[in-house]
């Protein structure tokens, strides 16, 4: 049997706590479904740029690449910026580095207390946002800026290799699911959002068995509120998926229910999609909810019969744990700890 090496980086602010909780998760689940896993953990992030000047080492990085794959738990830290006054984000060099142009963000309703819409149950709101990673508005994220100028820039940057990527990945995530496709744009208004949508009409043809639909991002913000029963998979650019993922995950339960990959050809990191939260750091009251889904992720990702058993049985036992209204960390208005939302989950998989 395989042992899979398993890339460890907490991170800054509650990474430590979601991590070291998820871990325990997996050693119970690997342990259950019978693969075996080492995880090395790594010093990434705004800790290590104040001791070492450098928030994600090339030989760190490297180490990283030649494990089997990733899990983050946060990055960065709001006081901690570069020269040019930006955040550190090296969870974003780390895609970039790696290819890693297919995110996926998952988000579905485990309760219908958990969320803020009206006539919501169990299972009712069940979408995969498939995010471009690599390109769009980001795509000049590491230009500085010059603050005395008159004005300032920002290139929206779309490939025909970048688009066709990432939209072949949605259709392959639609085939997997309810087998419909929304397309999320600007086309109405911006040339660079007439040619995604221009490819994304070509690659539709290649995936009959798939239905489609195109809504500008606009109202598609809208829709997502009043009628996230519709949607399945949904597709868009880098800087729209950022923004429509939050929103996302507000109508699931927030941040802390919110779990994400990025998956390129070689190599894929699995990790929350909230941030490090340094105000609550180190009081045990961080959800790792988003964490542990993350990590039932890569164990698909994996892709073998043990690992996809053991991606099942964390899945299902999340599902068990947020049956009772009551088991809730701080986050969503309980008074679970971290620790103690992660040992419910543990023994659901052990009742499961």
């Amino acid at each position: 049997m395989k042992d899979f090496r398993i890339a460890l980086l907490p991170g800054d602010g509650i990474g430590t706590e979601i991590i070291n909780e998820t871990v325990k998760v997996l050693d119970e689940v690997s342990r259950l479904a019978g693969f075996s896993y080492t995880g090395e953990t790594f010093s990434v992030g705004a800790g290590e740029y104040l001791k070492n000047g450098d928030a994600l080492p090339e030989s760190v990085l490297k180490q990283c690449s030649e494990c089997d794959a990733i899990l983050l738990g946060a990055m960065g830290l709001p006081d901690v910026r570069l020269p040019s006054g930006i955040e550190l984000t090296p969870q974003i060099d780390i895609r970039e580095q790696l290819d890693l142009y297919n995110g996926l963000r998952p988000i579905k309703l485990y309760h219908e207390s958990d969320t803020p819409l009206k006539g919501y149950q169990a299972g009712d709101i069940d979408i995969m946002l498939v995010r471009e990673n690599t390109e769009g508005l980001f795509y000049e994220r590491k230009k500085v800026a010059d603050l005395e100028a008159d004005a300032a820039t920002d290139l929206m940057h779309i490939s025909r290799k970048g688009a066709e990527r990432i939209f072949r990945a949605a259709f392959e995530q639609a085939l997997k699911r309810r087998k419909h496709v929304t397309l999320v744009d600007k086309a109405n208004v911006l040339p660079s959002m007439a040619y995604l949508r221009n490819i994304f009409d070509q690659i539709a043809k290649e995936y009959p068995a798939v239905n489609t639909e195109r809504q500008y991002i606009d109202a598609m913000a809208l829709f997502l509120v009043q009628r996230p029963e519709e949607f399945d998979v949904v597709v868009t650019e880098n800087m729209f998926g950022d923004i429509l993922s939050d929103l996302l995950a507000g109508i699931v339960g927030g941040m802390g229910m919110a779990p994400s990959a990025d998956i390129g050809d070689e190599y894929a990191v699995f990790q929350p999609s909230h941030g490090t939260a340094p105000s609550i750091a180190g009081q045990n009251i961080a959800n790792p909810i988003a964490t542990i889904l993350s990590a039932a992720m890569m164990l698909e990702w994996l892709d073998t019969a043990e690992t996809r058993k053991g991606a099942a049985m964390i899945y299902r036992a999340v599902e068990i744990v947020f049956e009772d209204p009551a088991c809730r960390t701080s986050d969503m208005g309980g008074t679970v700890t971290t620790a103690g939302m992660a040992a419910r989950v543990i023994s659901a998989l052990q009742a499961d």
